[in-house]
């Protein structure tokens, strides 16, 4: 067992079979909703909670701007009224040999918004663009 904390900066992201480099990924969360319910005939005088349906937040994912590297709005391109090209991603925390140790794998995820870079002729910091997932589902493993 490991006596540290794993580090967040070591991770991989993977759609389609592609394994792409990013420098920021937010957004993997998990809510289940609470249902409460009161029976008439309860002598108590609380609710009961139980769970209700998840909801997922939106995933976003951040890298660097390259020359001639089109892949996020080719993606965004082919989203069309009821035409939604849907790919499965695969986040993966790795460990120092580079093999995954936790994987958050999301389901039928689609582009809902590219924000490009800002510009500022004052700054010397490396462009960065921004891609918006929505999905129908994120499972954690621990591997």
């Amino acid at each position: 067992m490991n006596e540290y904390p794993l580090v967040k900066f070591h991770f991989s992201v993977e759609w389609g079979g592609t394994k792409i480099g990013f420098s920021e990924v937010s957004g993997l969360d998990v809510e289940t909703e609470v249902i409460e319910y009161r029976d008439g005939a309860t002598p108590e005088y609380s609710k009961r909670k139980m769970p209700g349906l998840q909801s997922y937040s939106n995933i976003t994912l951040k890298r660097g701007s390259f020359q001639s590297d089109n892949e996020y709005y080719e993606w965004w391109n082919s989203v069309k009224l009821n035409t939604i090209e849907r790919r499965d991603i695969i986040i993966s925390l790795l460990n120092e040999e580079h093999d995954p140790l936790i994987a958050w794998k999301i389901k039928n995820a689609w582009p809902v918004k590219v924000q490009s870079t800002d510009l500022n002729a004052d700054g010397s910091e490396v462009a960065i663009e921004t891609l918006e997932l929505a999905h129908e589902g994120l499972t954690i493993e621990y591997l």
